[in-house]
This record gives structure tokens, sequence and C-alpha cells, in this order.
């Protein structure tokens, strides 16, 4: 099955009528949008084939579970049954595919791109490249890493893993913070703790906002303040950000401090977000436990996120290296939404479902 990148960008973006914004007011529309809302809402038009969409993956999903219960054997009522449940498997199959198409032309019809299907043979359907994902040293899948031609903003589909750190209650010597303490390393091999020049973790003191917790760190931080100040970092549990791969980031121009989109495939929420930490070199899925709560996924670090159906939008060389409040995050990514906006003539160009897991997979990335 085959997906447009304007029923990902295009028709989901942009046919809402704003982008989540923490819990911030959005601001007064600029003159020139002023002609855009006397139009029918976008995003209310659409919602119906969200919704459509949701409901009849339940009945592929209830398809697939009776076909796979169906007793494997001789008899004759099990052969019919098991035939009976693959045609209605099939059947519901193609409803959904037909749904997709219909979101699809409906994100095209209220964003006014039925035009950009006209450039779509002048585009390439090819992947920026592959990003192979492993788990515990062995490959699990890859993960399309996709970029419009003449843009430097780069998009991919995943699942998302909840970040905690940067949060002051993130992680505790008696493993009691908001996530597993394992996940900020070990003894002499600290990651996600800020550490002082014996790599000895720094512990909050009575003046802190935990005391007792770890300083909890994030590779974006305010170089202004203290190593050992827990405001220094990005609190995932209030800044909405995501995690990239550290050699991902580099090989595409995105540091720390850039802006990014986020948006949730299986619910139709968004939100903006900033690049707020690096992650594991074969993983990528990540975001903090705001960015999950804008999502409307479980933001628990230790047992939320999403398994699939995370579409993430990056713009590189987008921030200044520095944490923003949530204000300057909506700003500036709104700002460079709107000028990816002069791409969109590109969005009628087809992308393939990422690669599937290879035999064996428990990754939920």
């Amino acid at each position: 099955m085959r997906r447009a990148v304007v029923l990902f960008l295009g028709g989901i973006f942009l046919c809402s009528s704003t982008v989540t914004r923490g819990q911030q007011v959005s601001p007064k529309p600029a003159p020139e949008q002023v002609e855009d809302q006397a139009a029918p809402n976008n995003a209310q038009d659409c919602s119906s084939s969200f919704d459509a969409i949701r409901q009849q993956r339940q009945y592929v999903e209830r398809d697939r579970r009776q076909f796979v219960g169906v007793d494997d054997s001789r008899d004759m009522q099990a052969i019919n049954n098991a035939d009976l449940r693959s045609i209605e498997l099939q059947q519901d199959l193609k409803i959904l595919e037909q749904k997709e198409t219909d979101l699809s032309r409906c994100a095209v019809v209220n964003n006014g791109l039925s035009a950009a299907q006209d450039s779509s043979r002048s585009c390439s359907s090819e992947p920026l490249l592959n990003f192979q994902v492993s788990h515990d040293g062995e490959p699990v899948r890859e993960v399309p890493i996709w970029q419009l031609p003449g843009n430097t903003a780069f998009f991919y589909e995943s699942g998302m893993t909840i970040d905690a750190d940067g949060a002051p209650n993130a992680y505790h010597p008696d493993n009691t913070g908001l996530d597993d303490l394992a996940n900020a390393g070990v003894p002499g091999h600290w990651q996600g703790l800020a550490k002082n020049e014996d790599g000895e973790p720094f512990v909050q003191g009575p003046d802190d906002p935990f005391p007792g917790y770890y300083v909890s760190a994030t590779a974006l931080s305010d170089r202004t303040k203290p190593v050992n100040d827990p405001a220094r970092y990005v609190d995932a549990s209030k800044i909405p950000f995501i995690v990239l791969p550290g050699g991902l980031a580099r090989q595409l121009g995105a540091r720390p401090g850039d802006f990014a989109a986020v948006f949730n495939l299986q619910n139709g929420k968004n939100t903006y977000a900033i690049f707020g930490d690096v992650g594991p070199f074969d993983r990528i899925g990540e975001g903090s436990m705001a960015l999950a709560e804008n999502l409307g996924i479980r933001s628990s670090a230790r047992n939320g996120g999403a398994r699939r159906g995370i579409l993430y939008l990056v713009f590189p060389g987008s921030g200044n290296g520095r944490p923003r409040p949530i204000e300057e995050i909506n700003a500036e990514t709104e700002t460079l939404l709107q000028a990816w906006r002069g791409t969109m003539r590109l969005t009628a160009c087809t992308v393939q479902e990422p690669a599937p897991r290879f035999a064996g997979s428990q990754g939920t990335n």
C-alpha cells in the first residue's frame, strides 16, 4: 500500500486549523490568513475520515485475531471458518485502503493541493536514506527517512518511546524517579545524569527542586548555568522535545535546539517541538513526556509510549543551540512550517510504507 506525502504533511499538518501549542493561546491570525479562515474548517471536514480509518483498523485487527484463532485442523467446519475469516479480512483490508484514499483526497481538496498531483511525475519516491533499527546488536527493521526536493527538512514515521531526561525528578538513587535508573546508564557510564570531573553524578541539594534526586541532563542545555544546576537542562515533563540518534542528526545537519513538528497519525493530534536530547545510535522514535501528552500518548517514561504511527518533521539548522520557552518553540516552528508550504507543490510524491520488521523483532520503535 502506498501513502501520499500529501496525506502525511500537506493533508495532516495543514488541514488542522492550528497545531497544538502546549497550553498556549493561539495567536491572532495574520491579515493574509483571514480569508483562509472564512472557508470551512478543514480539520472538521477531515475528522470523519480519521474516525472512519480508526474504526476500520479495529475491524481489521478483529478479523486477524479471529482468523488466527480458527483451529488449524482437517475438520471441514474449521476449514470453512478459516476460509470465511480470510474473505472477511481481505474485504476489510480493501475498505481500509479505500478510507485512507478518501482521507488523502479530503486533505488534497481542503488545502487546494489537487494541482500538486500534476507534478507527481517529477518527484522521486526514493527515501533519502534508511535508518537501521537494532536491538541487542541485531537488526530489527529499517525506518525510511524522507526529504522533499529543494528542502532540508526531513521526516519519518516511527513509534515513540518516552524520555524523562531533564526533569528534576527523573532519576533517584533508590530508583523511585519518573524513569527507571537503568535508562540513565550505570556507574562509571552515566549518560542521562550530570556528572563531575570524576564521573560521579550530582545529587540535588536542599535548595534544588527535588533534593536527593540526581541532576538529570539533556544534550540541549543552557550553558550559562552551572553543570549541577537542574535548570540548565530541558525539562522533559514541561517542554515538548524530540530525541534523535547523534550520528543520524549529524548526517542530516540537525543539532540540538533545532525545531520539529510531530503528528500522531492514530488520533490526529499534533504539536511543535524542539530537538532536545540525543539517544542511542541504533534507535529512532523518542520524545519527551510533554511531547507525548500533547499527542495524546501515554506519557509515563516507565510504561508509556506508542508502538507506531508517529510522524516527525525536523528542520535542520533552524535553532540557535539553546533551550527555548514554549512560546518561542511554537512561533519559530510555525514560521518554518509556513515556509515549508512553499514546497507543497511537490507533496504529491508518493512513498512506500516503512520496511517490515525482520522476523523475531521485539522492538517498539
